[in-house]
């Protein structure tokens, strides 16, 4: 059940007294609106299915969801930051994207008294400005019937020999820049672009492919148009599931960090229920459900997940210790660059 401030709960109350006392429905006086920035896709569908529809609408709380991707959401954010009223409350960001919008000055430092479920928070996914709500990590999807012999890493996937049947995701051109210059650099460095410029040039000359959607990329995998790129292994599990050819490998160079969570805007109309849509997400019932569904890890403690599913979403304690988190202020300093570089020089 979500936590609301208590001040919530009498307004509430006297809300139902009255609406009680002229003969209408007191739910519908419960507790307002929410209007949720979002990715679209699964993990829009995800939200509804296990936050919205059984924990927040039940109170009387009417979401609405603001989908679109994270560019140009975060331009709206910044474009709004001086008017007194945003049009939007919670925002779902990267980790990555949540520091760079908290350096732009416009999210709200979190007032963790309003968040009861943040007690169950793991450190590393509590920050000042945001909470983290999955995570997972980024590793080489492979198909063994395409590619042999099995990739080891980055520098592996990234190998023009492959020609054609490499494949990348536009929206996660981040990612893959880390990704190149990890494999330049046997791993020592996320950050040299220079150096990943030069290995998605060559790739690029062989003939690598670029799909606009993570639901594109993965028919071009289902159908073997391709059979290697990297992705969160969140989402080689999701299609596994969905009978699409292909298996994870953690990279030797390292295994770079993903996480997706939730900030409020400074200027947002319904801030108290941003708070309460955040303690929801952090509810038991939901972070198991997004395992399951998603196959994203959970970001609070005392979840019980099937060891199988954890088998196959999580990571050894071996490759626990090779997560990276990503240099959240460089990538902030320099995302502008980079998708300038992606858009205009890659892509071209």
């Amino acid at each position: 059940m979500t936590t609301f401030d208590r001040r919530d709960l009498l307004k509430g109350a006297g809300a139902a007294a009255l609406a009680t006392g002229l003969g209408t429905p007191a739910l519908a006086q419960a507790a307002g609106k929410v209007v949720v920035g979002t990715w679209g896709g699964d993990y829009a569908r995800l939200l509804t299915k296990n936050i919205e529809d059984p924990i927040l609408k039940p109170k009387g709380m009417e979401v609405v969801q603001d989908q679109a991707g994270d560019a140009p959401r975060r331009a709206k954010m910044v474009a709004e930051r001086r008017l007194p009223r945003g049009t939007v409350d919670i925002q779902g960001l990267s980790a990555a994207n949540m520091y760079e919008m908290n350096e732009a000055g416009v999210i709200e430092t979190l007032d963790y008294s309003k968040i009861p479920n943040a007690k169950n928070l793991l450190p590393t996914m509590k920050y000042p400005y945001g909470i983290g709500h999955i995570y997972s990590g980024n590793v080489v999807i492979y198909n063994p019937k395409i590619i042999s012999p099995a990739p080891t890493g980055f520098k592996d996937w990234l190998d023009p020999k492959h020609g054609n049947k490499i494949g990348f995701i536009d929206i996660q051109y981040q990612s893959i820049m880390i990704a190149a210059s990890m494999a330049a650099t046997g791993g020592k460095d996320m950050n040299d672009l220079d150096k990943a410029k030069e290995i998605l040039m060559a790739v690029k000359k062989a003939g690598a492919r670029v799909y606009p959607t993570n639901e594109a990329f993965a028919a071009a995998m289902k159908n073997e148009e391709i059979g290697i790129s990297a992705i969160w292994k969140a989402r080689v599990v999701q299609w596994q599931n969905a009978g699409i050819p292909c298996e994870a490998v953690s990279p030797v160079e390292g295994i770079p960090a993903y996480v997706s969570g939730f900030v409020i805007q400074k200027n947002a109309p319904n801030k108290d229920n941003a708070y309460a849509y955040m303690n929801a997400m952090l509810e038991k019932a939901p972070q198991e459900a997004f395992a399951v569904d998603m196959g994203y890890n959970g970001t609070v403690t005392g979840l019980t997940v099937a060891p199988d599913l954890q088998k196959r979403i999580g990571f050894t304690p071996e490759e626990e210790k090779q997560l990276r988190d990503l240099d959240y202020g460089f990538l902030a300093k320099n995302d502008s660059a980079m998708k300038e570089w992606w858009d205009k020089v890659f892509k071209a």
